[in-house]
């Protein structure tokens, strides 16, 4: 891979991880609730389970959900669902998760990386990264590299949405308000289904 090519790669993986999605507004509301360390099994999930998602993408999986398209939907349900279960969960939330609310937790490191697999957002990521920037002289290297590029640059962009509502948590202390910013991430997270249902 050239330089230029490298660097578009990075400012790629730059825009598409700090964008709001799925994933960032579920990091935005995990600070809120329960604060940056407890958020960082999550935003470390989120990078693990992305990177592995590239590489199976790179490896051939983007090829077979291609071939077969029921696959592909059914896998596209699957997590528009899920993705509707934690809005809900979110939006339903009524504590910062210091005690309160004893059920109420951060999204755990298996989790976050488990909802890498049908998080929209992260499958079109990895299938344009790769369609993209890999080298066909250099197939799995050029995979490598790409997986390798946006679990590096994505940690500490999401990073950024946990520290963001970190700094929102005393404005949210007041419980109305933090109900409503938390019915508002709720929604927010559930139209980031909109592009899928296109």
């Amino acid at each position: 891979m050239s330089f230029d090519a490298f660097l578009a790669l990075v400012v790629y993986a730059f825009v598409t991880s700090v964008t709001p999605g799925p994933n960032n507004f579920m990091l935005l509301a995990s600070g809120v609730n329960f604060g940056f360390a407890r958020s960082i099994p999550h935003m470390v999930g989120i990078s693990v389970g992305f990177l592995i998602l590239a590489l199976a993408v790179g490896l051939g999986l983007g090829a077979a959900l291609t071939a077969f398209p029921a696959l592909h939907t059914a896998l596209k349900i699957a997590g528009g669902a899920y993705l509707l279960y934690l809005a809900w969960k979110i939006a339903t939330s009524r504590s910062m998760g210091s005690g309160g609310e004893q059920k109420a937790r951060p999204m755990t490191l298996l989790e976050a990386a488990a909802f890498q697999w049908v998080n929209p957002k992260a499958w079109v990521m990895a299938v344009t990264a790769m369609a993209v920037y890999t080298n066909p002289d250099r197939p799995f290297l050029s995979v490598a590299v790409i997986a390798i590029t946006f679990a590096i640059v994505n940690l500490p962009t999401i990073s950024g949405w946990a520290g963001f509502g970190v700094a929102l948590r005393g404005f949210l202390s007041d419980p109305v308000k933090l109900k409503w910013f938390n019915i508002v991430m709720g929604l927010a997270l559930a139209a980031t289904l909109w592009p899928m249902l296109r």
